[in-house]
């Protein structure tokens, strides 16, 4: 395996006919990075580079019911084989990523979980997030990540210690989450304690703060664009919106008790500044 990650930068999307804000987002990361390598698949050269480099994982891919996991699939697979940074198309950086090249594995904090299997299995209260990290090629954690997500397809009962205390009517969105997005990632990490200590969480100062969530360290933000998410009726968008609010009220106290920082075992590195 590669000692470090290589300077190339990976993007996604359905076809190379981008919005604005996803042109203004692949234009800010090739402009604060210029040495770096930069490839960008579309749909067509998604479903090639899954068939050429990981045949094994073709039907694995191709039963993913949504879209989004899909490609939440590939970025791990992408990453695996190629190694580098992957960036999703609405993330903003500040700085270039040249001080994070000497690392094995980075992903950024992403939030307090709202979590039960997480909280009370793992005595972790946060999670990571998939729209930003970059790796060296084979790094064993992407490799327990990709054989989750197959586990998550062909295994749903291991599924469902993370669906716990989730209401019916808002379980689609969170089974994303939990086969393919952050809470598997999450998973997957305090799960193989073994594999942390060449992972770097980009925690922020505060991770009590919602200020400084979903920003990948102190070098971009996600803008949080979502558009994978059930849209719904406006009555489900505002009762989903008023259960976690409340349910992140309720666990704000605990994840307060515990302090402004967190490793749980977990690399956590000194803030690294964005160049």
């Amino acid at each position: 395996m590669a000692t470090t990650i290589p300077a190339r930068l990976l993007q996604t999307g359905k076809h190379r006919d981008l919005p604005l804000l996803a042109r203004a987002a692949a234009a800010n990361l090739k402009a604060l990075n210029p040495g770096f390598e930069y490839r960008f698949f579309d749909d067509a050269e998604v479903n090639a580079f899954v068939a050429a480099e990981f045949p094994q994982y073709r039907e694995v891919f191709e039963n993913f019911p949504r879209r989004i996991q899909k490609y939440d699939f590939f970025r791990y697979l992408a990453v695996f084989r190629l190694g580098g940074f992957y960036f999703d198309l609405d993330v903003f950086l500040a700085g270039g990523l040249q001080p994070l090249l000497e690392s094995k594995c980075v992903f950024p904090f992403e939030e307090l979980t709202l979590s039960r299997h997480l909280r009370d299995r793992h005595a972790m209260d946060w999670e990571i997030g998939n729209y930003a990290f970059g790796a060296t090629p084979g790094h064993p954690f992407l490799e327990a990540v990709i054989q989750n997500c197959v586990r998550a397809q062909r295994e749903p009962a291991w599924i469902q210690p993370m669906m716990q205390g989730i209401p019916r009517l808002f379980q689609s969105e969170f089974y994303v989450l939990n086969t393919t997005g952050p809470g598997l990632l999450t998973r997957t990490l305090a799960e193989n304690p073994q594999l942390t200590k060449d992972v770097t969480v980009l925690f922020p100062q505060n991770v009590c703060d919602p200020e400084t969530w979903h920003q990948f360290g102190d070098f971009g933000v996600h803008a949080m664009e979502g558009s994978w998410r059930d849209r719904g009726g406006y009555l489900r968008r505002r009762l989903a919106c008023l259960w976690e609010s409340r349910r992140r009220a309720r666990l704000a106290n605990a994840s307060a008790k515990l302090g402004k920082t967190r490793s749980s075992g977990v690399q956590s590195a000194p803030i690294i500044a964005a160049s």
